[in-house]
């Protein structure tokens, strides 16, 4: 609020009736006062009131609606093949090179790279904030001009761009027990190609079930017998699977398309073909494999369960399922998205999706997002009408009814801003305009109250004395504004991932101030004056609040004038206070208050990520995967369904994208999707259903050899694991031994779970070894071999059968029956044909089969080697720097060293620069929490100095800025106690309202300085002006602070806004009464600083009268 605000001269009650002031010029009105007097009678004020908020409610129907912020984060997969390839050469010889490449692009942050025999993945992240289509042309643009580099037998890279819009908004499980997964996935494409027709649907997929092929089963013996090879069988096929348009003819004034050759239709056409003589008779398909339709082999396995809370009318417990994943078009709305998702699907039950197939809805972002959405849209109103209520109580119905109505003109006014900046309804967004009610309606305040002073002096309602009131508390009310944009505005250029996380907050924060500044020039002397009471009401209800103030007066006059008169009392005080802060801020070295980077949600999902040993086959991890998700599903009553994936990715959320889990198809690894009841209908977290979990599934993946990782979805950005450690060093033989020793340092903490790290287990392959002399006097090729040998094990389809119209080609695949290749010595029969075709050689004659080690990965980021040890860190201290530092003090006590006997000490900000020598770097969550924290530091810091720059041009000098700043750290002596009293974590949110509050407490300052300066001016002492200053403010301080915890109270049962609305609340309660007592103290030990500049030339010349006159 502003120095001019009520309660009019109380010490002075006549001049009450002193005559007004004269009537400023219009030049002399100044911002405030100028548009007070365009607005207050003109017929455009209601139209514009109208108009603003026309435009609020179109911004708040056309802002998209989101549970969480946007984030742009492009990352871009780029696939390298090579196949046989060992992994080191493939590394050395495309895989760093491309690395290399990629780093030179404008705006990428990281390269990171994983290469195994075979093939490698390199995955460019850009900078946060960056453009994903502008971002994948860049990675093209950077392929194309070195194409030339590829070397020989390294094919064309594949480039596969993944944004926060790929991520799936919907989720749709198909189930049943009676319709097997091939059928459930060829019902899936038609359904799949419905949906996508819906406007605003974006990248879509299908997950699980095995496809529809034609698959031949050759058996080795009777080729062999016969003397056909695997090339003549494929061949024949590829020759018999053909049309083209031969041309045309001319006939009877007739043009004619000629078309030559015929598809393959059918299994029983493939089987009826020819594929070789032998004794003169023709060998058909038929005679030497057995050919037939139906399901694929299965490489991956889903299956739904169904909870608890589970409501559909029948029931399971693993039968095979496929999902349906819809992601939304960038910059739409995912709340109308889902929903025409939802009734399209119900439209089609029962039609095309027949009776005997279940559809569950297991992810549904845009419920969500409209759940969060509505419930702070209501806590929105909640905060508004605490508001109102507080002003009515303390101020009367009209004012009260006036800031009704320029709260929401200004809040719908912000939304539209959110809409014009490209911003989403969001939880961050909405906590944002909470967050400023409590603070905006101060503006409409200082103006009301100062009209209704004004009114009272002149003793007339007049329109020209509300338009000098208005000027009169304008420049006060622009200075104590900016301050608090000041404040916040810095925050907004935070860096990293929780930068754009939290943008709203500082962006729609000033926005809604500066929007409330200007309401409260135009519209709220125009509201006042329709709104004025009559002078006898007015003078009632001014001598009620004089008795009122001045009961607060004599209390606040008899704790203030035995400090300021006693000087050895106040420097008491003071040092007492100064104390307590020392000892509010120890209750963070005592763990008393925990830190955080965010605290965990409570959301109505999680992952359970399994990842057997490297090499287990399929079915054991089917069984694994089963085993613990009958356990979930009989362990946890709030769960609704479950959902394993098992050897295929399961849809991925914004963790997934960044951990890169739509990766993870391996036969050894699985997920468990778990959907909880809604938060409402349940008394547990999800995060303590997920520690339960956590330690529920620990004998079943100790007995299995399985490592299990509890995946929620994080509150904030998504990191690795929130304790990572990269592991750099001389050699790939070195890094993996300290990354070994570190697993076991970081499994013997009691602070870490779920600890893993990314070295692949040993496991054996099998290698073909060709006996190139044999196979040089046969006349075969090793080209030969590796074709056949890879056409037995199906890896190698033959084209399509071409059967109406379907969704997935129906491709046809020659092999040699599972059962019979799982024995390799089946296949010593298998014929190879000589390079004329006239002859074939067994198998066995031309080599044998070795087992030996398979390449270990070989990982790099930002072009250097490293290994990954992760972990959670879980128990009652949850930040990763509390682990960091037990692991620091295992290593210690443990004179951790590497093979060299080199001790391995852990970065903290970045990698070790020694390229020879071992280390480590500690990431994940840390690493995000230091450039979040110290970036907000930076805000603070800038914070300060514009906030000082300010304060310094309003009062001219240099030291009275530093005692109204001196109240901001006591800032912290509210709020790291509210902290402990809640139970609540030091989050980044709770360092957000510390930084907002410096604002608030230096526009509550300036507001006793100033009026203690206008108390000099009336030829008061310091003592007394001081003193007056604070019983004339600190009824509208008080005010300002109950707004801002009226506005606050709200989102105080949020998990991840508490730590905001605590520090908010304690924050601004304890440093207002603070301010009371620290701004006098302060201005009394500034000395003639205190004194208005245009007084100083009087002050000092009293200050030498008394030399002269002695002189």
């Amino acid at each position: 609020m502003s120095t001019q605000e009520e309660n009019p001269i109380q010490d002075q009650p006549d001049q009450l009736n002193q005559p007004s002031q004269p009537p400023q010029e219009a030049s002399s009105l100044g911002l405030a006062g100028g548009m007070a007097k365009a607005f207050i009678r003109s017929p455009l004020s209601p139209l514009l009131l109208f108009a603003m908020l026309a435009m609020g409610f179109l911004g708040l129907m056309m802002t998209p609606r989101q549970e969480d912020p946007q984030i742009s984060v492009p990352m871009v997969d780029i696939f390298v093949q090579a196949p046989g390839v060992h992994a080191e050469q493939l590394s050395g010889l495309a895989v760093e090179p491309l690395e290399l490449i990629m780093s030179e692009i404008p705006g990428v942050k990281h390269v990171y790279s994983a290469t195994q025999r075979g093939g490698g993945v390199v995955t460019v992240q850009f900078v946060v904030g960056e453009k994903v289509i502008p971002s994948l042309v860049k990675v093209y643009n950077k392929l194309a001009s070195n194409r030339d580099r590829i070397p020989p037998g390294v094919g064309e890279p594949l480039v596969k761009a993944k944004g926060i819009d790929d991520v799936p908004i919907v989720d749709l499980t198909l189930w049943s027990d009676e319709v097997d997964d091939s059928a459930m996935r060829a019902l899936s494409t038609d359904v799949l190609h419905i949906l996508e027709t819906i406007p605003n649907t974006g990248e879509a997929f299908i997950v699980g079930g095995r496809r529809t092929q034609v698959r031949i089963e050759v058996m080795p013996e009777r080729l062999s017998g016969f003397g056909i090879s695997l090339d003549q069988v494929s061949n024949t096929i590829r020759n018999a699977n053909g049309e083209k348009v031969a041309g045309s003819a001319e006939a009877g004034n007739l043009n004619f398309k000629i078309y030559t050759g015929s598809f393959l239709h059918t299994a029983k056409q493939i089987a009826n073909l020819v594929v070789g003589v032998h004794n003169d008779m023709p060998v058909y398909v038929r005679d030497i494999a057995s050919v037939y339709q139906g399901p694929e082999e299965a490489k991956g396995m889903v299956e739904f369960y169904s909870g608890n809370h589970y409501v559909g009318d029948k029931r399971s417990s693993g039968y095979p399922a496929v999902t349906i994943a819809i992601a939304k078009k960038q910059g739409s709305n995912a709340v109308p998205v889902a929903n025409a998702i939802l009734a399209k699907v119900e439209e089609l039950k029962g039609t095309l999706i027949p009776s005997n197939i279940q559809v569950d809805v297991t992810r549904n972002y845009g419920a969500t997002a409209k759940d969060k959405v509505d419930e702070l849209l209501f806590k929105l109103v909640v905060a508004t009408l605490a508001v109102t209520v507080l002003i009515y109580m303390s101020l009367g119905w009209r004012p009260a009814l006036v800031v009704t109505i320029v709260i929401p003109v200004v809040i719908l006014l912000t939304v539209f801003a959110a809409f014009m900046l490209d911003y989403s309804i969001n939880r961050v967004s909405l906590f944002a305009l909470i967050f400023s009610i409590g603070i905006l309606v101060d503006d409409a305040i200082v103006v009301v109250e100062n009209i209704y002073r004004r009114w009272l002096i002149n003793n007339d309602t007049d329109e020209d004395t509300a338009i000098d009131a208005t000027r009169e508390v304008g420049n006060p009310t622009i200075l104590a504004t900016l301050t608090v944009i000041a404040a916040l505005l810095p925050m907004g250029f935070v860096t990293g991932m929780m930068g754009p996380y939290m943008a709203p907050i500082p962006v729609l924060g000033s926005a809604a101030m500066a929007f409330s500044l200007f309401a409260a020039f135009i519209f709220t002397p125009w509201l006042t004056m329709k709104l004025r009471p009559s002078m006898k009401a007015l003078k009632a209800a001014e001598i009620k609040e004089h008795k009122s103030q001045e009961r607060i007066g004599r209390i606040y006059e008899g704790l203030i004038r035995p400090m300021v008169e006693n000087r050895l009392l106040g420097w008491v005080v003071l040092l007492l206070i100064i104390g307590s802060f020392f000892a509010s801020v120890s209750l963070f070295y005592t763990h008393g208050v925990k830190t955080k980077m965010l605290p965990y949600d409570n959301k109505s999902e999680f992952d359970v990520m399994i990842r057997m040993p490297t090499g287990t086959a399929l079915p054991v991890t089917a069984n694994t995967a089963r085993k613990m998700a009958a356990e979930i599903e009989k362990a946890v009553p709030e769960s609704v369904a479950l959902q394993t994936y098992t050897g295929v990715a399961a849809p991925f959320n914004f963790n997934g994208l960044v951990r890169h889990y739509y990766l993870q198809e391996y036969p050894w690894m699985a997920t468990i999707s778990v959907q909880l009841v809604h938060k409402k209908d349940r008394k547990r977290s999800s995060h303590e259903i997920a520690l339960m979990v956590r330690d529920l599934l620990q004998p079943i993946a100790a007995k299995s050899g399985a490592r299990v990782t509890v995946a929620e979805v994080p509150p904030g950005p998504p990191v690795l694991q929130s304790v990572v450690a990269e592991i750099y060093g001389p050699d790939a033989k070195t890094r993996r031994q300290v990354a070994a020793g570190l697993t076991d340092i970081f499994k013997s903490s009691e602070i870490m779970e779920d600890v893993d790290n990314y070295m692949s287990d040993p496991h054996q392959v099998l290698h073909f070894v060709v006996d190139t002399e044999k196979a040089n006097r046969r006349g075969i090729s090793v080209a030969t071999i590796n074709r056949n040998l890879s056409m037995a094990m199906g890896s190698m389809p033959l084209g399509d059968v071409k059967q109406g119209k379907t969704r997935e080609p129906t491709l046809i695949t020659l092999e040699v029956p599972l059962a019979v290749r799982s024995q390799i010595s089946n296949l010593s029969d298998l014929p190879i044909p000589t390079m004329d075709g006239r002859d074939t050689v067994s198998l066995s004659e031309l080599g044998h089969f070795e087992t030996y080690m398979e390449d270990p990965v070989i990982y790099h980021k930002d072009l250097r080697a490293v290994e990954y040890v992760v972990g959670d860190a879980v128990n009652d201290l949850p930040a990763p720097l509390y682990a960091m530092f037990d692991l620091e003090r295992i290593m210690a006590e443990r004179d951790f060293r590497g093979p060299q006997g080199e001790l391995i000490k852990g970065g903290w900000i970045s990698a070790p620069e020694e390229t020879f020598k071992s280390g480590f770097k500690w990431d994940g969550e840390w690493h995000v929490t230091y450039e979040t924290f110290r970036d907000m530091g930076i805000a603070f810091g800038v914070a300060l100095i514009l906030i000082y720059i300010l304060v310094v041009w309003q009062f001219g000098n240099f030291i009275i800025p530093l005692v109204i700043m001196a109240p901001i750290p006591l800032t912290m002596v509210g709020i790291v106690p509210g902290h402990w009293v809640m139970g609540a974590e030091f989050t980044a949110t709770s360092m957000i309202g510390f930084i907002a509050l410096a604002g608030i407490i230096v526009r509550n300052s300036i507001l006793l300085v100033d009026f203690a300066q206008l108390e000099l001016r009336s030829g008061k002492d310091p003592i007394s002006a001081v003193i007056d200053s604070g019983k004339a403010r600190m009824r509208p301080i008080i005010i300002t602070a109950f707004a801002l915890v009226g506005g606050s109270s709200v989102i105080l049962t949020d998990p991840i806004f508490q730590g905001m609305a605590v520090a908010l609340l304690f924050g601004v309660v304890v440093s207002t009464l603070l301010t009371l007592i620290i701004i006098p103290l302060g201005c009394l030990s500034a000395g003639d600083s205190l004194y208005p500049e245009d007084m100083m030339e009087e002050v000092k010349s009293k200050q030498i009268a008394p030399v002269e006159s002695q002189s």
